[in-house]
């Protein structure tokens, strides 16, 4: 047994030529909303965690001198 995993329903608005043009053309308009709605969702998440990583980086406040001593450190414990 599928498992389905849950829908909800939206409502959209298109011109009327554009969505019988659609229909008789065999579009499967769901399937392409939905995978359209899920490429701009991963979209947005990848600009959200890009711009938390560079407030990270940001926040980051190591002298020259610091960066230097963890290289050194790191090359140590090698």
């Amino acid at each position: 047994m599928v498992k389905k995993e849950p829908t909800s329903v939206i409502s959209v608005r298109v011109r009327r030529d554009i969505k019988e043009e659609a229909k008789k053309l065999g579009i499967d308009i769901r399937a392409i909303i939905e995978r359209t709605l899920e490429e701009e969702v991963r979209k947005a998440k990848i600009k959200k965690l890009e711009k938390l990583v560079e407030e990270a980086l940001n926040s980051i406040e190591f002298t020259a001198g610091e960066w230097v001593r963890v290289i050194k450190d790191a090359r140590v414990e090698r």
